[in-house]
């Protein structure tokens, strides 16, 4: 490929792997078992409807909570909420273990993805850049096998600051020997990946927008919008020939 970009940044959650698909395939287990085992009816949908804003509004950096308690105790909240009566501690643990290892299950790497990264990595360091939870994000590069693809990965519940923060990026930088002129970031979210790369002065963001969704105007604006990650190498020689070009 003989690129001048020497290094891609890659998101991991809903850009390399479908996280939110593989939360959706885990709730419905949930629902199975309130509804068989317990007997529970629309409540089940409901709990897990619950869980899952829960889930949406955890913010881990300002608790030293662990992240199975906390989750555990968004199950037993979501569980008395709905239903009423006593804290079921148990159920909730039930019902946190089984949405966590069914998640984990659908967390994989697709072939052709593989692929794309193996061939890449021929001509570019790659990195796997991931804000989260430390136990939670390395509990999904495990399930999804996916360190012998990058040359670096970086957990950003590991570091003093996350993405968009640009200290992660020159952080990651310095892991891989080159500038951020070097770089190019590839993600699903524009506050978190693309922010970032434009905070961090990278070559190039790449945002990932599987549904067309229609950003705000006040969203931070990418310089390249793909429908699917597998684009990604024809862009990344397009980049390369602007840039020869302009030289």
């Amino acid at each position: 490929m003989g690129l001048s970009v020497r290094a891609v940044f890659f998101d991991l959650d809903n850009t390399l792997i479908d996280t939110a698909g593989a939360s959706r395939k885990a709730m419905l287990e949930v629902i199975k078992l309130l509804q068989s085992k317990y007997h529970y009816k629309e409540e089940a949908e409901i709990i897990c409807d619950k869980v899952q804003v829960k889930l949406s509004k955890e913010c881990f950096r300002s608790s030293n909570i662990c992240i199975t308690d906390q989750r555990t105790s968004h199950w037993e909240e979501a569980i008395q909420e709905t239903k009423g009566g006593a804290a079921n501690r148990e159920l909730a643990e039930e019902c946190y273990f089984l949405w966590k290892s069914t998640r984990l299950q659908h967390m994989t790497l697709a072939e052709d993805v593989k692929a794309m990264l193996t061939e890449l990595r021929k001509d570019v360091c790659l990195l796997l850049l991931t804000n989260g939870d430390r136990q939670t994000q390395r509990e999904k590069i495990e399930a999804c096998a996916c360190q012998s693809y990058f040359d670096a990965i970086v957990v950003g519940g590991e570091q003093k600051e996350e993405k968009p923060a640009p200290s992660i990026f020159y952080y990651c930088c310095d892991l891989l020997g080159v500038q951020p002129g070097d770089c190019v970031m590839v993600g699903d979210t524009l506050e978190t990946d693309i922010q970032g790369g434009l905070n961090a002065g990278l070559r190039a963001t790449v945002w990932i927008n599987k549904n067309g969704i229609m950003p705000l105007k006040s969203s931070p604006m990418p310089h390249y919008i793909l429908s699917s990650v597998l684009e990604l190498p024809a862009l990344l020689q397009s980049i390369d020939c602007n840039v020869s070009m302009s030289v």
